[in-house]
This record gives C-alpha cells, sequence and structure tokens, in this order.
C-alpha cells in the first residue's frame, strides 16, 4: 500500500542530495531562472488540475472553510515553527541559506497538489501506484532544483512527505465509501488552487500563506454528501 511513498520520499532525498552537490557549480543567476521557470510549471500544473471541479460553488465554500480552520489552528505558523526547529538543530549558521524555507517551500510543494491526493488515494484504494510513480519523477527533477537555490532544508521535507502522503494512503481505505468519483475531482480541483497560489509565491508575485487553505482540500468530502 505504502511503496508509492516510499518511492516518492527516495526520489526527494536522491534529487536534493543532487541538488546539494552541484549547489555550487550554479550561480545565483541561473538558480534564480530555474526557479522562476518551475515555479511557471507549477502553475501550469494548478491550472491543469482546476478543471477536475465541477462545481464552483463547492471550491468556494471549500477554500472558505478550510482558511477559517487553518487560521484558527494556525497551520502556516506551525509549520514554520517546525521549520525553524529543523533550522535551529541542524543549521551551522555558516550558509547564508534558510533551512526554514527549504523545508516549508518544498514540503507544500511535494504535498499539496492534485497528483499527492489522487495518487494516495488510488494507492490506497486500489494499490495502483503509478500516479505517486509519476508523481515521484517530477519531485525528483524539483528537489534538485530546489536544492540547489534553497540548500539542505529541502530534503527534510522528505519525511513531511511520508507523514502526509503516507497518512493519506492509509486512511483512504476506511475512507472508501465517501470517496467516488465526484468527490476526488473537487479535492483535486481544490488541490490545484492551492498549487497555483504556492506557484505565485515562488515568483514573489504574493505571499500567501498556503498552508492555512490546506483543510480545503478535505472539505468537498462533507460537501458532496450534504448535495
Amino acid at each position: 500500500m505504502m511503496l508509492g511513498t516510499w518511492v516518492n520520499v527516495a526520489a526527494v532525498l536522491v534529487g536534493g542530495s543532487i541538488g546539494l552537490l552541484i549547489q555550487k557549480g550554479l550561480s545565483q543567476r541561473l538558480a534564480d531562472t530555474l526557479m522562476k521557470g518551475l515555479a511557471l510549471c507549477t502553475i501550469y500544473i494548478g491550472i491543469s488540475g482546476s478543471f477536475s471541479g465541477k462545481d464552483p460553488l463547492k471550491l468556494i465554500l471549500s477554500m472558505v472553510v478550510g482558511a477559517l480552520i487553518g487560521e484558527g489552528l494556525d497551520l502556516d505558523g506551525r509549520i514554520q515553527r517546525l521549520g525553524a526547529w529543523v533550522e535551529r538543530r541542524f543549521s551551522k549558521g555558516n550558509s547564508g541559506v534558510s533551512i526554514a524555507e527549504g523545508f516549508v517551500t518544498a514540503s507544500l510543494m511535494f504535498c499539496v497538489g492534485a497528483m499527492t491526493i489522487v495518487g494516495s488515494l488510488q494507492s490506497g484504494l486500489t494499490g495502483d501506484h503509478q500516479t505517486l510513480f509519476t508523481k515521484s519523477m517530477l519531485d525528483f527533477v524539483s528537489s534538485m532544483i530546489f536544492a540547489s537555490s534553497l540548500g539542505v532544508g529541502v530534503l527534510f521535507a522528505a519525511a513531511f512527505v511520508l507523514v502526509f502522503q503516507g497518512g493519506i494512503t492509509l486512511l483512504a481505505g476506511l475512507a472508501a465509501p465517501f470517496l467516488g468519483e465526484v468527490v476526488i475531482g473537487e479535492m483535486t480541483c481544490v488541490g490545484s488552487v492551492l498549487i497555483i497560489g504556492l506557484g505565485l509565491n515562488m515568483l514573489g508575485v504574493t505571499k500567501l500563506k498556503v498552508m492555512n487553505y490546506v483543510p480545503a482540500i478535505f472539505l468537498p468530502v462533507l460537501l458532496c454528501l450534504i448535495w
């Protein structure tokens, strides 16, 4: 059941390690260009997945209620504090690169999106890991680029992938009666909208607290039961 997630974790670790090895060979200008290119691809992935939903009202309600939950729980603050703890614990203080920034950015990139939700559900419900294998290839390339510019914090995002993605996979069996094609489509739509927001953050256009919107991904399950 967890094969797809373990492959994804390995892809992030290997890709991130390669990125760290080539870090000194990349100029800041090139790294910035690569990051912006990845941001544009991220936005494209988000736009493509956002058309999976069929009911804009469910999207709006999910985003509004999800934001209220996320703000109430201060999810962004919590993951930022987790990133800061990782930085204090492992940073030697001489790299000039924020471990917390790499951890938070990479964690959201790897976990908040259509392929994460759909792939994890497929793994848990049917044992089909193909979507997560495809996602692993994308994350392998992304982690190289992220690590080359954001540093070692990207490697710690592998742990977040294991917990978040693996958790969805393990819980999928319990939630199976409530997860039809329509529900998965709406969840994919919400997650894809968040991916667009993450891409805009990467470009420096916005400073959205994307983590505070993550609860919105799961609200379509409830909304589809109501109507």
